[in-house]
């Protein structure tokens, strides 16, 4: 890996991530404590689905051959679900059959209850069926052994069940990486406690842990770093023994109190990258001890929340496996005009509306990084990229979702 010494673009910087990173070794978890993981090892069915020939209807299972318009067969047995009929359908019987209940042997189609007269023992066709109707195969779904979920899918409800399903009850899911969060600053209190002259309520470690735990990580928070060199070692020097990632918080730019940089220097961290060409967020680092990885995000709450969505969130994407790591841009369109960056590309907080389709993103009103409350109304970050001139009202253009 290289050392960066001037601003590089966002998307050398998410490729120098994830090039730096290799996936979390796979863990045993129980199908019912794996949703929100991601699959290490592609999981496969342990049984056909569904697992015998069944009827999709309420009805009768009867052959074709002779149930033609008029034809009055005799029922010989009822097949409910979990209950499967002793009979076999021969020539001029049925089967009534409950859905889900196994097919019985002799017949090749289901009649709907609504398509027959029905006496106790007779049913007369009045709209006859073809071959296979309402009939599901043995293995329709998916067969054993074959694939149910790939290495790399995240598991949610659906797949929760799609498996179960299956008969899958153990799955090898990638390991959680352990975050610890260091946030620096002597001007930092925890929020409650009383305010001091310069004093600030620290807001980063709370908004960098809950964005973490969406994120599938396992987010630690240290606590608050005052502005004190050898304090920075020894706090620093503790997370990287104890942490898969560490993410720091202010103090990594070129100020007298910013010390961070120099105690991961002392501390044996390969500095990958510092400084990208986006706004907010342009002082964000990266660096890598063995097999550690640490991230350093500016102080200011909206750099933070933004450089986490562009470089954190696909770092432990990469960790976990995921198919998919980089971040999705959807499509939009501007309600007003947006300025360019001649230099830098821009990611601007707006809100979303438009239930039919379409995307319309309003841009909110203040843009400026310390100003998190006028932040959290949005829900989108417009990527504007670098450039001259203006982006006019209706062009479209990508955009983020948060949150």
């Amino acid at each position: 890996m290289r050392l960066m010494t001037e601003l590089i673009s966002l998307e050398d910087a998410q490729r120098l991530v994830t090039e730096a990173i290799s996936p979390t070794a796979p863990e045993r978890v129980p199908i019912d404590r794996a949703s929100g993981r991601v699959l290490a090892v592609a999981a496969v069915a342990a049984t056909d689905l569904p697992p015998f020939t069944s009827s999709a209807m309420d009805g009768f299972a009867v052959r074709a051959a002779d149930a033609g318009s008029g034809s009055r067969l005799r029922v010989v047995d009822e097949a409910a679900a979990g209950s499967p009929a002793a009979a076999t359908v021969s020539e001029g019987a049925a089967v009534q059959i409950s859905t889900g209940g196994v097919v019985p042997a002799g017949a090749d189609a289901v009649v709907p209850q609504e398509d027959v007269s029905h006496s106790e023992d007779e049913i007369v066709i009045r709209s006859p069926p073809s071959e296979s109707a309402h009939i599901r195969p043995r293995g329709a779904d998916v067969a054993a052994s074959e694939v149910v979920l790939p290495a790399g899918a995240l598991v949610g409800p659906g797949q929760v069940g799609a498996l179960a399903a299956a008969g899958v009850t153990e799955l090898q899911c990638a390991k959680r990486p352990r975050v610890g969060i260091v946030v620096t600053g002597s001007e930092l209190r925890s929020p409650g406690e009383p305010l001091g002259p310069g004093q600030l309520y620290e807001s980063n470690g709370l908004m960098l842990a809950a964005q973490l735990g969406s994120a599938g990580a396992i987010p630690a928070q240290l606590g608050v770093v005052p502005d004190d060199a050898d304090e920075h070692v020894r706090t620093l020097e503790r997370a990287l023994l104890g942490f898969d990632m560490v993410i720091t918080s202010g103090g990594a730019s070129v100020g007298p109190h910013d010390l961070v940089r120099e105690a991961q220097s002392q501390l044996g961290v390969r500095e990958v990258f510092q400084g990208v060409a986006i706004k907010p967020g342009k002082p964000v680092g990266f660096g890598v001890r063995k097999k550690h990885h640490v991230f350093n995000l500016p102080g200011n709450p909206v750099s933070a929340l933004v450089c986490f969505e562009l470089l954190v969130r696909p770092a432990i994407a990469t960790l976990l496996g995921m198919a998919e790591t980089l971040p999705r841009y959807e499509r939009g369109t501007l309600v007003a005009p947006v300025a360019r960056l001649a230099a830098r590309d821009h990611f601007v907080r707006a809100q979303t509306a438009g239930d039919d389709g379409s995307r319309e993103l309003r841009v909110i009103g203040s843009q400026e990084s310390h100003m998190i409350v006028a932040a959290a109304s949005a829900d989108a970050l417009v990527r504007v990229d670098r450039g001259g001139g203006t982006i006019p009202a209706g062009a479209s253009v990508p955009f983020l979702r948060l949150g």
